[in-house]
């Protein structure tokens, strides 16, 4: 009997290429559709935390096109020496607006510093910055207590603090009839008016506190605590965070740099003027929303500051350049950059939920 093996079964027809259709003439895989949105809020963070630097370049460059003189040397180092002391009021300004709190007392103890620094340069160097930095640390300290463990409103605690400032000022000075005077040729006059390459040395102390600002912003565990008591307060007391600890520091911090700046400022006028600060909590609230950080906190970068306090300080030499305006028109423009950049805050805000 013959046997038959049975025959190999045919392999099977390939199935027909179908074309892809997910891309045009289906050539290729179309990128997830998430990756638009998420571009767009890339583009939307850059533009919160960019964005000024790039106005304040195209301003510059305008101006040197317009006036000659706003191009030169002299007038950057004008424009740097005066910005410096708002800088480092505004370097404090936004540890405290990060965490989601506001400190309006900054303007008094500016003023307070300074006088304090020059009474107290009679007794020498250290003296002079001692004393303000030991008084304006107190008031800040004051605040973050009452804030923190008294869970008082920031609003009302820093108003009050600013009253007493002024006050404190006045009692000293008896009502600004008495103004203290830096001796010449002190070590501490020589810090406010002394210079490297003609750049003045209060110019080189608020550049090293912002370069240190950032570092213990990004680089540092309590930097990345202070965005989270800014996000959430309460999320960030069940994470563990110590957050009246992280709200004190920052507080007090602001309080120390505010005296810090006073006592540059008197150095360098060589007499601590009661008159000044008057105002310069909204300057420097000003710069730290123009430069980006969110008012409702857990957002913002020391660059962002340190690029709006520059505008605000461009955008008063550039007044001074026109001339046939006078420094009330600062306050103008810089409120219209304030609620440009709010508006635009809020815009940018959503589109990144939205994604």
């Amino acid at each position: 009997m013959n046997e038959t093996t049975p025959a190999p079964a045919a392999p099977a027809a390939p199935a027909p290429a179908v074309p892809r259709t997910d891309t045009p003439g289906g050539k290729g895989p179309r990128p997830a559709a998430a990756s638009e949105p998420g571009t767009r809020a890339r583009v939307a963070q850059l533009l919160q935390r960019q964005g000024v630097l790039a106005v304040l370049l195209t301003v510059v460059i305008a101006a040197s096109f317009i006036y000659p003189t706003f191009a030169s040397l002299d007038n950057a180092r004008g424009i740097t020496i005066q910005a410096s002391f708002l800088a480092v009021v505004a370097l404090g300004m936004t540890m405290v607006i990060i965490t989601g709190g506001i400190d309006l007392s900054v303007g008094s103890v500016f003023a307070l510093g300074g006088v304090l620094a020059a009474w107290a340069s009679q007794y020498g160097f250290l003296a002079a910055l001692l004393v303000p930095l030991v008084a304006c640390g107190a008031i800040g300290l004051l605040n973050g207590l009452l804030i923190a463990r008294g869970n008082m409103a920031p609003f009302i605690v820093t108003l009050a603090t600013l009253l007493g400032a002024r006050g404190l000022l006045l009692a000293i000075t008896d009502e600004g009839a008495t103004t203290y005077l830096v001796p010449k040729d002190s070590a501490f006059g020589e810090l406010g008016q002394g210079s490297v390459w003609g750049f003045g040395y209060p110019i080189l102390v608020a550049l090293v506190l912002f370069g240190a600002g950032g570092l213990v912003l990004q680089r540092t565990s309590f930097g990345q605590t202070l965005f989270a008591v800014g996000g959430s307060s309460d999320a960030a007391t069940l994470m563990g965070l110590p957050v009246a600890r992280t709200k004190i520091l920052v507080y007090t911090l602001s309080g120390l740099l505010a005296g810090l700046a006073g006592a540059l400022n008197a150095a360098r006028l060589s007499s601590g003027v009661t008159i000044v600060g008057v105002g310069m909590e909204l300057d420097a609230i000003s710069a730290v929303v123009i430069g980006g950080t969110l008012l409702i906190g857990g957002a913002g970068s020391i660059s962002g500051t340190l690029w709006g306090v520059l505008l605000l300080a461009v955008i008063q030499n550039l007044i001074n350049q026109i001339g046939s305006l006078n420094s009330s028109y600062q306050s103008v423009v810089s409120g219209g950059f304030l609620i440009v950049v709010v508006v635009a805050q809020r815009y940018l805000a959503r589109s990144r939920r939205s994604t």
